[in-house]
This record gives C-alpha cells, sequence and structure tokens, in this order.
C-alpha cells in the first residue's frame, strides 16, 4: 500500500510542474475514483463520463465524444494558433480482468475487475495537462487530448483511427506515455526505434486419430504429436533467428483429451501461445517457420497439424525526432541525469502501436517504483500518486515545447 500522497516528494524544473503541483491532491482524488471504479475495453462508460466531466471543469475548448465507441477527445486551442499547428497527447483508459488483492479505502469496488496497469493514472496525468494548458494556453497551435479505450487486447487504439479520429483531428505527432514501476520516480526512458514488441496469437490444431489407450498403435495419439511440436518450436529462435535479432515464442496453453478418461486417446489437441518480435522480417520468418515445422512434425507422425497465426499488434516503433524531441523536453523538467535515451524495449505490447503507424510520435515510460515495486498485471499493483504533477508536467512540456509562442514583438 502506498503512503499518502506528498505534493512536495519529487521535485522538477518548469513552470508546468509547479502550476500542475497546486492541484496534485485534486489529480489524487480524480485517479483513486477511477481505480475504484475500473472497466473493461469498449465498457469505459463511467470512466467516459468523468473525463468529459473534468475535461469541461478543465475549461478546454472542445469534447468529443463516441469515438471508437467509449473514447474521448479533448481540444485545448492555445493562445496563437496562427501555427495551424496540432498535436496528439494519448492516455488509455481501461482495466484488466483481475481481482485486486489490495485493501486501502480506493481498491476495486468491482469483482474480478482491477486497474492493474496504471491506466487510472495515466488519464489522470493527461487531466492534470488539460488544466494547464487550458488555464495558461502558452503555446502556438492546438493541442489534441485522446483518452483511448480498449488497450488491454481490444485494440481501442485501431477503433479510434477507424472512427475517424486523425481525420477529424490531423495531428502532425503523438505521443504517449506509461508508468514503469522497474524505474524510480522522477525518471523517464526512452528511444529511438522499438519500444514496444509486436504481439500475435497462435493457435495450433493438431488432428490424429482416437483410439484405446491401451492398443495406442491403432491409434494416432495428438497428445504426442503436440509435446514433439512443443519441443521443436522452440529451436526456432535458436536456429533460424539471427542472434542480434529479438523473438518470443511461448505456448501457453495445451487442451486435448478429457481428465476424467484415462484411457481414451483424444482425436484433437490445440495449443495456444503468442509470439513477439520487433521487426517485420523476423515476424514473417516466425510465422512461416512455424507453419512449415508444425505440419512437417504432426506428418512425421501421421496426423495434420494447422497453425493459425493472427497479428494482433503491430510493435511500438518511436521515429527518431519525436523520440529524441520527448526526451529534450524530458531533460528540461528533471535533468539530463534522469532521463534514459536508449532504453532496452520489453517484449510487452501495446496498441500505441497503430497511433505510430499512421503519425510520427514517441512512446516513453515514466518512473513510479524502483526496486522492490509490484509490477504491472499484478493483484497488488497501485499507481504511484506521486508521479501524477510530474507526467502532466511532461505532457504539457511537449505541447509548449512543440508549439511554442513567436517571440514577443
Amino acid at each position: 500500500m502506498l503512503a499518502p500522497v506528498n505534493p512536495n516528494r519529487l521535485k522538477a524544473k518548469g513552470r508546468p510542474f509547479s502550476h500542475i503541483a497546486q492541484f496534485h491532491p485534486e489529480l489524487t482524488t480524480f485517479r483513486r475514483d477511477l481505480h475504484a471504479h475500473p472497466e473493461l475495453g469498449f465498457e469505459e462508460v463511467y470512466t467516459s463520463a468523468r473525463v468529459q466531466e473534468a475535461l469541461r471543469v478543465c475549461g478546454v475548448d472542445e469534447v468529443h465524444t463516441g469515438i471508437g465507441k467509449t473514447g474521448v477527445v479533448g481540444v485545448v486551442r492555445g493562445r496563437s494558433h496562427a501555427s495551424g499547428r496540432m498535436l496528439g497527447l494519448r492516455a488509455d483508459m481501461d482495466a484488466l480482468t483481475m481481482t485486486e488483492g489490495n485493501d486501502f479505502p480506493w481498491k476495486s469496488v468491482k469483482q474480478g475487475m482491477m486497474h492493474g496497469c496504471g491506466h487510472d493514472g495515466h488519464v489522470a496525468m493527461l487531466i492534470g495537462a488539460a488544466r494547464y494548458l487550458a488555464e495558461t494556453r502558452n503555446f502556438d497551435g492546438t493541442a489534441v487530448l485522446i483518452f483511448q479505450p480498449g488497450e488491454e487486447g481490444f485494440a481501442g487504439a485501431k477503433a479510434m483511427i477507424e472512427d475517424g479520429l486523425f481525420d477529424r483531428f490531423p495531428v502532425e505527432a503523438v505521443y504517449a506515455m506509461h508508468n514503469w514501476p522497474s524505474m524510480k520516480p522522477g525518471m523517464f526512458g526512452t528511444t529511438d526505434g522499438a519500444m514496444m514488441a509486436s504481439a500475435d496469437r497462435i493457435t495450433i490444431e493438431i488432428t490424429g486419430k482416437g483410439g484405446h489407450g491401451a492398443h495406442p498403435y491403432l491409434a494416432v495419439d495428438p497428445v504426442l504429436v503436440a509435446g514433439h511440436i512443443i519441443t521443436a518450436v522452440q529451436s526456432i529462435v535458436s536456429r533460424n533467428i539471427r542472434p542480434v535479432e529479438s523473438a518470443v515464442i511461448s505456448l501457453c496453453a495445451m487442451q486435448a483429451g478429457d481428465l476424467h478418461a484415462m484411457s481414451v486417446i483424444p482425436g484433437k489437441a490445440t495449443i495456444v501461445g503468442t509470439v513477439r518480435t520487433f521487426d517485420p522480417e523476423v515476424q514473417a520468418l516466425v510465422e512461416r517457420r512455424l507453419n512449415e515445422l508444425c505440419g512437417a512434425v504432426a506428418l512425421g507422425f501421421g496426423a495434420t497439424a494447422k497453425v493459425q497465426y493472427e497479428r494482433i499488434y503491430p510493435a511500438t516503433i518511436n521515429s527518431a525526432r519525436e523520440a529524441m524531441f520527448a526526451a529534450d523536453v524530458a531533460e528540461s523538467l528533471v535533468g539530463a541525469e534522469h532521463v534514459v535515451r536508449d532504453m532496452e524495449p520489453s517484449m510487452g505490447a501495446e496498441d500505441f502501436s497503430f497511433m505510430l503507424q499512421a503519425k510520427p510520435g514517441a512512446y516513453l515510460r515514466i518512473g513510479q517504483g524502483g526496486e522492490g515495486s509490484c509490477m504491472l498485471h499484478n493483484a497488488r499493483y497501485d499507481f504511484n500518486d506521486d508521479i501524477l504533477p510530474l507526467g502532466a508536467a511532461l505532457h504539457a512540456g511537449i505541447a509548449e515545447q512543440a508549439m511554442p509562442l513567436p517571440p514577443a514583438g
């Protein structure tokens, strides 16, 4: 359990941080309310309503709803918008199907649902930036604040894009941020290129010939075939992928037969897993080798194997200029020693990748924990409210520094 919020615990430079720190307690209350009322992808009705209400109270110029089902977009115009420039800032809103193991007053009131990834904190940070930008308007252009549904496996970013997000709000670049418990509070990290891997789902359906367990020579055992496929598939990364490249193949579940039927050889077996890669060429190679290898292994036993390969999320690839710009903004906020510019990519996945396929931009991590902290998707996880002003200030700083006001006079 985190200690009560301390508005003075973290220090940073610049007007956005000092301004936002004044309403840190309000952001904390807002964040904890969202935490207590988690909602799954495309079901964020309460969350969306709270975001709309907060944006209007903040004084943004426009609030648009129903983009990508439950998505919300707030628009703030700068003191000048003669430049015609437009920048996007994104936060994800949805929770996870988890039962929370915490016991603080703001724990989830919904059994089986939990903000176990910190999206409640991401929303609160962007609301903090919205309030600051609306109150100061110290920029030349338009800030587009994107509150996205369904990041946790529902491709909400793709849904918003298909619903006309970038047609209605033609931003020149888009930025997003995710909390990272293994980094200390006060730290930011990003890199040029891959930040997160693609996430693909694989389903391997093995068809043999059922029979009696006492007479296996009369059957074609799909469980035996599955065992050999599970072992053989692990050779793809070690024997087909160059060591300087990265790939993960994890076969995570298998279903075959009936646990109550000890002497029945089933006719079918199904294996489900995931593939993670950074490079589309590596991704295509893994898909091809999975089809070749599974089919060949099954054939050697007189069975067949069909691979269904679903590309769920593409890799999250930062554009070079925007990644370095975001790092520069972070450095102006917390100093060079607190910014990691060559952050190691994660094999996790993120649907902000769809936005980065459509627009230049960058994905950052903000430290929130340090050694010993609860990792994401853990039943004891909670967002660290101490970092709310810091994350909000980075969002605001990106808008101000990307769209500066012209010199006076």
